[in-house]
């Protein structure tokens, strides 16, 4: 398309020598036409509430063992979860895209607990100072746990390659999802959905 735009551009500079007026109003028009067909792209693009999964070895597979401290001092075991639908959402409270997601999480987090079977949302902190995360949380909300990480342990297990991630686990304790971008509440409510859809 840029290729045609640019030939039809010379081709009317060419045409239209010693005629200057006539040049603008065409380089105009072309330029509009370029423009329409931008906007028409990002228009058409997908919208935010959509997720960016990505595959993983451990899709249909037990979830790995993870055993591990909240930041308020609780054992955790995912294993003790088997029954419950639970999402893992891997933060670093530097990280921007896991800042712009928290509001969605903390939207998510309390329209699943009005559910009869809602989801349980976890926090893994990836990489970061357990206090920075604490006042992060204190700061913006959420009141689910949050799993200490130190050795990144969690982290590896899941094949986490960048914050933030998202994970899916259902009630057998098999991984049924993986996204690997920010989640609005929709979006992530949309996951759970098609996840339950297809047990």
């Amino acid at each position: 398309m840029s290729t045609k735009v640019s030939r039809l551009v010379s081709e009317t500079v060419e045409s239209a020598a010693g005629k200057p007026r006539r040049v603008a109003p065409i380089i105009v028009v072309i330029v509009a036409v370029v423009i329409a067909g931008l906007f028409w792209i990002l228009v058409s693009a997908k919208s935010g509430d959509q997720a960016d999964t990505a595959d993983s070895p451990l899709l249909g597979k037990p979830a790995p063992a993870v055993k591990a401290t909240t930041l308020d001092g609780k054992p955790f075991d995912l294993q003790r979860r088997k029954g419950s639908w639970v999402v893992l959402n891997f933060f670093n409270s530097t990280c921007v895209p896991c800042v712009k997601e928290h509001p969605e999480l903390v939207k998510f987090a309390e329209q699943q607990a009005q559910l009869p079977d809602g989801a349980e949302l976890y926090t893994v902190v990836n990489y970061d100072d357990d206090s920075n995360v604490a006042n992060f949380f204190k700061d913006n909300g959420g009141t689910w746990p949050v799993l200490t990480d130190p050795d990144a342990n969690i982290s590896v297990a899941f094949g986490v390659s960048k914050v933030p991630e998202t994970w899916i686990i259902d009630p057998a304790g098999y991984v049924v999802s993986r996204s690997i971008s920010g989640l609005t509440d929709d979006g992530l409510t949309q996951l759970l959905a098609k996840a339950k859809a297809a047990e």
